[in-house]
């Protein structure tokens, strides 16, 4: 059975600094002539480019080496990770980081994994509620498509143990700043896990110049209402920890994007 939605009221704090708040651009029309397509593209030649952290960068070089015996003809990826889907998308999920066989390997988020995986599961959801047009997710030209919605994620290398460091994802904050830029239309934001759910947050710190205190606590199924017409909905990571133990479900998951359909209005 699925966790009873929350709805969090948290008190909203503007920045003290009065030009954060007349420096953030009415996201509802474009900057100049600035197309999103064009906005993303600069966004995403600049993560696929990015050496900021050498851990990580050596994790992933290493992993498309050596491989594994699934994978082991395969040309890996094994570059930073950008985000895809609809550039007019009024949905963007958050995740937390590329899969090593799975995004690191294909170079698409949630993408790759073995059939019935993290990326799947994600998938079958969001194609119950029109987000996709399929609901596999295997490789790059497989045809799937996202409908009104877009998929980042927090840090955009494969970690070691699925664990980046704080400053790992610090320093990774400045490629999911230059996507939600670049989609003007985004009203719901759906954060797969805690640490998605926290970078949401900082996000809309940085980027709306708005500071919910207390943070809203994290939770399957909860959501929060924030001006500038956003919501933010709490949902486990479709990890396979998560789904194989039964803590997330499909039916779960897809309340979460029943929600966010909603949020929506159509």
């Amino acid at each position: 059975m699925s966790n009873p939605v929350r709805s969090s009221a948290a008190r909203i704090t503007r920045t003290n600094r009065r030009n954060r708040t007349s420096s953030v651009p009415d996201r509802r029309r474009p900057v100049g002539l600035t197309s999103p397509q064009s906005a993303l593209a600069r966004a995403h030649a600049a993560i696929v480019a990015c050496n900021d952290c050498a851990r990580l960068r050596e994790y992933c070089i290493t992993i498309g080496r050596v491989k594994n015996a699934a994978h082991r003809n395969d040309d890996y990826w094994a570059r930073p990770v950008p985000g895809f889907g609809d550039p007019g998308a009024r949905l963007l999920i958050i995740g937390l980081a590329p899969a090593a066989h799975g995004a690191n390997r294909t170079g698409r988020m949630f993408t790759g994994d073995a059939p019935g995986g993290s990326g799947d599961f994600l998938m079958e959801a969001m194609h119950a509620h029109g987000f996709a047009n399929q609901p596999t997710t295997r490789h790059k030209d497989d045809g799937l498509r996202l409908q009104d919605a877009f998929i980042a994620a927090t840090v955009r290398c494969a970690p070691p143990d699925n664990r980046p460091t704080p400053r790992e994802i610090g320093r990774c904050e400045r490629h999911l700043d230059a996507e939600f830029d670049a989609l003007p239309n985004v009203e719901v934001i759906v954060a797969l896990g805690r640490i998605a759910w926290d970078a949401t947050f900082r996000l809309l710190a940085r980027r709306r110049g708005i500071i919910l205190r207390p943070r809203p606590a994290f939770a399957h199924g909860a959501l929060v209402r924030v001006p500038q017409q956003l919501a933010v909905i709490g949902s486990f990571h479709p990890s396979r920890q998560n789904t194989n133990t039964g803590r997330l479900t499909q039916r779960m998951l897809r309340e979460v994007f029943a929600r966010a359909r909603r949020q929506l209005g159509s």
